[in-house]
């Protein structure tokens, strides 16, 4: 469990604090005990962000999704095709690294200065960085060939 230990619990504390307000922006906040896997990577990405005077005044980096199910999967998957809508994804339910337990799959966003959420390809190219830096394991949808995935990193 994310929290069973006082680091994981002080980690829990952080992303709450840091990731929790996106649902007054219409999005869902994620389960801390759901990000176990790679929450570590996004507290130290985070702490770096914000530790970077210049960084914290463009806007503050999010979680918008990690686990989703294979239905609202599907549902994203029909965007840009039979819904109104840009094409966000091309893996039908079941098919993406989001809809498996524990995820390995996660989107970021950012939440500006004026309140506004962005997925700034610039934002989360810098983002990414951070991440790549916590541990080279970590896959970044902006670096993949052919559709560029920019808010999607995988563990």
């Amino acid at each position: 469990m994310f929290s069973s230990t006082k680091a994981g619990h002080l980690a829990h504390i952080l992303a709450t604090s840091l990731l929790g307000q996106v649902a007054g922006n219409e999005l869902v906040p994620p389960d801390p005990d759901k990000i176990e896997q790679y929450g570590h990577l996004i507290i130290q990405a985070l702490a770096r962000w914000l530790g970077d005077p210049v960084l914290r005044l463009t806007g503050r980096p999010i979680i918008t999704e990690c686990y989703r199910s294979p239905e609202r999967q599907e549902e994203l998957y029909k965007q840009g095709r039979s819904k109104p809508g840009p094409i966000v994804t091309y893996k039908r339910g079941g098919e993406s690294k989001h809809n498996k337990l524990p995820t390995p799959a996660l989107d970021v966003a950012f939440i500006l200065p004026d309140g506004e959420v962005s997925w700034s390809g610039l934002l989360l190219s810098k983002f990414a960085r951070l991440m790549k830096a916590a541990d080279a394991r970590v896959r970044w949808g902006g670096d993949w060939p052919g559709f560029k995935d920019r808010p999607h990193f995988e563990v």
